[in-house]
């Protein structure tokens, strides 16, 4: 397995930012420059990251009891099927990345409840047909029944040439109405850092694209918003309101909606 370690990669560097040690020079690397342009980019991964099992317990509260979530990532606790089976120990959850470090965790990824099911798919969003073919998806999740598609701090590494709009649309056509699309998304609408980030991850080898409000909705277009719509991290759902300068530090969209 080529771990490609002398070259940034986007699992790892963001591991990185929480504070995690499952990361190399490069990533360190790729991760000191960001800083130095987006001083709080910290801040962004750990509200994004809140986000994220914010919005899980909400969906597992809704009843929601299924979960596909792709880009997962270094595992860090609590990870998703954690925050799913807190609320519904019976919930099944299926992660899919294409970094061959996350494979090398895919244990601890798999260690949730008895009575629920955790698994692990080596699979690329850029290709969503290996990610809706693979066995691991049906012997998890059944389809036929709602789901919750969570696609967190993704799509901004992948480039329009590489049509995201597509592959999701293509994962949400494959779910039944009642299902949940949850998204984070940087941006360049909330000052002019993240054009910075981008050129460092640029120049770092890792590919992405920042995209504006309208773009970021688009993923969701033709499903109902879950209040508070398209909105940033901190601010859905927050346990207490979150100051306004919070949003030049957390310089990202966030949204959860319903596929009807």
């Amino acid at each position: 397995m080529d771990l490609q370690t002398t070259v940034a990669h986007t699992a790892r560097v963001y591991d990185w930012y929480l504070g995690g040690r499952d990361n190399y020079e490069a990533d360190r690397i790729a991760g000191e420059r960001t800083i130095q342009v987006h001083p709080t980019v910290r801040i962004m991964a750990r509200q994004n990251r809140d986000f994220m099992l914010r919005a899980v317990r909400y969906l597992a509260g809704q009843g929601i009891d299924q979960f596909l979530d792709i880009g997962t990532g270094i595992p860090t606790e609590p990870n998703l099927h954690q925050a799913a089976q807190e609320i519904n120990p019976t919930a099944r959850v299926l992660y899919v990345d294409n970094d061959p470090l996350v494979l090398t965790f895919a244990r601890a990824l798999m260690a949730g409840t008895p009575e629920g099911r955790t698994a692990y798919l080596h699979a690329d969003l850029r290709q969503p047909d290996s990610i809706l073919a693979a066995p691991e998806l049906t012997e998890t999740l059944d389809l036929s029944k709602p789901i919750a598609v969570s696609v967190v701090s993704i799509l901004h590494f992948v480039e329009d040439s590489e049509d995201p709009y597509h592959a999701i649309a293509k994962i949400m056509d494959a779910t039944t109405s009642g299902s949940y699309l949850v998204i984070t998304h940087a941006s360049g609408d909330f000052g002019p850092e993240m054009e910075e980030v981008e050129r460092v991850y640029h120049e770092a080898g890792i590919r992405g694209q920042m995209r504006n409000r309208t773009e970021v909705t688009r993923f969701f277009d033709g499903m109902d918003w879950v209040e508070p719509g398209l909105t940033t991290p901190h601010g859905w759902r927050p346990p207490i309101e979150p100051p306004q300068s919070m949003d030049r530090k957390v310089q990202m969209y966030a949204g959860v909606a319903r596929k009807v």
